[in-house]
């Protein structure tokens, strides 16, 4: 558990030059034991999406004390939220993928050029957005279904939440590509050092603590920004300053073109996969409402304990890509033979290492979220069901992963898409037609593991051939 000491410390020693004496663009991830580095790389970043993740469930709860209305203002503000943090996520895999075959290449020049680039260009693309967004505040938020009487609280939120959000997405491009050095221990502290001074600011800016007006859900968008502005700023400090990542942002048009264009190469697929998932996932609502608000509070119940059991999947897609990307780049493809046997025997393994933690105390787990017996149940039978197949699904984001270092991101797009539209889709459909809701979690499982299969068959194909194509 993170506490104040915790983060004076974490800050203090980002800023040491210590910590940076290392030549920042070695090839770090070409050499050494491939679990052991895979390992290393992904621990901080477990720490720190357990920080974030955390840091999301008590800002909700703090907005809870406020009443329904802010609460509900808030929860309308979520697709939004997850649109605007996919295209973040799309440019900082595009920029982790370019920035990394640069290294593995051995091209100092055009990696910190690439990294440049990524910073102008998530800038220009984020402040485009949430001035659009801010502009469009009222109809957009009236599209989504908002009431009258929300608007003003909504407003109240996002219209400074806008204009904290360049200082999000630049900061995470900026990690991606630290990542892409393998310093992902550096994106891990920071993460948690934000997470921990943002739950530190909400109580006190929300309530009105220690003489500050109580400001609401105001106050929440505002300890949102001030976090977000200081972690941008100790962001770009550390790559310029320290690790000497960044160079001159200005030159002529058609070089600056191409830079984006390799960096979009990759960033725009990954992006369109993560927005497909919120988009499909409001039609599986709609399909577990037809069996009542218990089954809709049991879905949600399982939607908050999922993520919290895929973290450490999460962290591992984080620097798979990074992984690929260097050593794909310096040649070594062997170790990408090498990564996607660690992979597979990993992923399985904890898989079923969480399916039966989740089958056997299902219930319990979901008892801690509200104790009615028939949405406890629901979600019982969930946490038996779906996560038998948790570890094919970690192998799919691991392979997505892959794929987008490699710089071949539409089959990630492809996986992403299908896993989605016309694999889990039709099943859930077939599946509650057959068997009811029992049917749709069925259905996810099955998906799971038949996205896992094409995904792992593909990516070994894919460096089969790389090496083919090498070999001569």
């Amino acid at each position: 558990m993170y506490t104040a000491r915790h983060f004076l410390i974490i800050f203090f020693w980002l800023l040491h030059p210590a910590v940076f004496m290392a030549t920042p663009l070695q090839a770090t991830l070409t050499e050494g034991r491939v679990s052991e580095q895979l390992k290393l790389l992904a621990l901080p970043l477990v720490w720190g999406l357990m920080a974030t993740m955390s840091l999301n469930a008590i800002e909700t709860f703090f907005i809870a004390q406020l009443g329904r209305e802010p609460l509900a203002a808030l929860s309308f503000t979520f697709p939004v939220i997850m649109v605007l943090t996919s295209l973040g996520i799309g440019l900082g895999a595009g920029t982790s993928s370019a920035v990394a075959r640069a290294i593995g290449e051995g091209d100092s020049n055009k990696a910190r050029r690439l990294a440049t680039d990524a910073m102008s260009l998530t800038f220009i693309i984020s402040a485009s957005v949430c001035l659009l967004g801010w502009l469009t505040l009222e109809p957009l938020f009236f599209a989504l279904g908002a009431t009258p009487d929300l608007i003003p609280l909504i407003r109240s939120y996002m219209s400074i939440w806008y204009f904290s959000a360049p200082c999000l997405l630049v900061p995470m491009v900026c990690l991606s590509a630290l990542r892409a050095m393998g310093m992902s221990q550096v994106q891990g502290y920071l993460m948690g050092g934000a997470a921990l001074l943002n739950v530190m600011l909400d109580p006190i800016l929300i309530f009105g603590l220690f003489g500050f007006p109580a400001l609401g859900l105001q106050g929440a968008a505002l300890a949102t920004l001030i976090t977000r502005v200081l972690m941008l700023v100790v962001a770009l400090y550390i790559l310029h300053a320290r690790v000497h990542m960044l160079v001159n942002p200005f030159l002529p048009w058609e070089k600056l073109k191409h830079s984006w264009m390799t960096i979009v190469e990759v960033g725009l697929p990954a992006m369109v996969a993560n927005v497909i998932i919120p988009f499909a996932s409001a039609i599986v609502v709609a399909m577990v409402a037809a069996y009542g608000t218990d089954a809709v509070a049991a879905w949600g119940i399982a939607m908050r304990i999922e993520p919290l059991a895929l973290i450490v999947f999460y962290a591992l897609s984080g620097v798979v890509g990074p992984f690929f990307g260097q050593n794909f780049g310096a040649g070594k493809l062997e170790r990408l033979y090498d990564a996607l046997r660690v992979l597979t025997v990993f992923c399985l393994v904890f898989g079923l290492l969480l399916a039966l933690i989740l089958g056997v105390f299902g219930a319990e787990i979901a008892g801690v979220f509200g104790g009615h017996a028939e949405v406890v149940a629901i979600t019982a039978t969930y946490l038996m069901i779906v996560p038998i197949s948790y570890g094919a699904y970690g192998l799919v984001m691991a392979v997505n992963a892959a794929f987008n270092g490699l710089g071949h991101p539409w089959p990630a797009m492809i996986i992403s898409a299908g896993r989605v539209l016309y694999v889990y889709l039709p099943l859930a459909w077939l599946g509650q037609y057959w068997w009811g809701i029992t049917g749709l979690f069925i259905a996810t499982a099955l998906a799971n593991f038949l996205l896992g299969l094409w995904a792992w068959l593909w990516l070994r194909k894919h460096i089969q051939q790389q090496t083919a194509s090498a070999e001569p």
